[in-house]
């Protein structure tokens, strides 16, 4: 066999070289800084299932739970519905992950409240108030948004079970402080933790909320505060 000329060598080199490229351009791999003009690295792009929450979010607060189809949210993301299910098994589940990201947040918001340096009674008070004002203002705001997280309370789906999970953590470390500090004289944690949630549900439950809504903000609020404070006298006085 004749053996290749270094001209052969360099066009075969020159034309490996700009396959590598023309693979990199395809997968999407950031190229280095010098190959992209302004000397600037793209961003990096956007994963599936954040595109998909990102197209599914818009749908809901649009079209309402009801109307939103996979159908649709593939096609906006340039796929076929059959390859949304690789990363939501179903439109529940697609839908739970909206409100669940939107629960996340409730959460981060509510975990600030239970880690401030404030007296525990403060903190039982204010964690419930704004776990309650952050319903009341998703149902008026995204009543769509709330209306998936109605339906997976009550049907107790995953992303409503875990985010139950999540709140009496919380719960439990406000009454743990209170006792520990000697601000609650609760005697049995678990009844103190129960005691909060029974006496708090007709303000704090998606349920009990969507049942009140046409309720006047200001007599709930009303109705809530003397709750709150017969909660707070109960911690207080030990008879738990």
């Amino acid at each position: 066999m004749k053996p290749e000329s270094d001209g052969s060598k360099e066009e075969a080199l020159s034309a490996k070289s700009k396959l590598s490229v023309a693979e990199v351009a395809d997968t999407g791999t950031p190229r280095d800084a010098a190959d992209v003009p302004g000397g600037s690295r793209p961003r990096a792009p956007v994963a599936a299932d954040v595109r998909l929450l990102g197209i599914a979010t818009e749908h809901l607060s649009r079209l309402g739970p009801k109307r939103v189809t996979v159908v649709a949210v593939a096609a906006e993301a340039g796929m076929t519905h059959a390859n949304v299910y690789r990363y939501f098994p179903s439109k529940d589940a697609l839908l739970d992950a909206v409100a669940g990201r939107w629960l996340r947040e409730v959460e981060a918001r509510l975990s600030g409240i239970a880690d401030a340096p404030d007296p525990a009674d403060d903190k039982i008070e204010r964690l419930l108030t704004a776990l309650a004002t952050v319903q009341r203002d998703a149902l008026v705001d995204e009543p769509n948004l709330f209306a998936v997280h109605l339906d997976a309370t009550v049907a107790a789906r995953p992303i409503a079970r875990r985010h139950r999970v999540r709140l009496r953590s919380l719960v439990e470390r406000v009454v743990e402080e209170g006792i520990t500090s000697g601000i609650f004289s609760a005697r049995d944690r678990e009844r103190a933790i129960a005691y909060i949630f029974d006496a708090s549900y007709r303000f704090t439950h998606p349920l009990a909320i969507q049942h009140d809504a046409e309720v006047p903000r200001d007599l709930i609020e009303a109705r809530f505060g003397a709750v709150i404070h017969a909660i707070q006298r109960v911690l207080r006085s030990g008879v738990l």
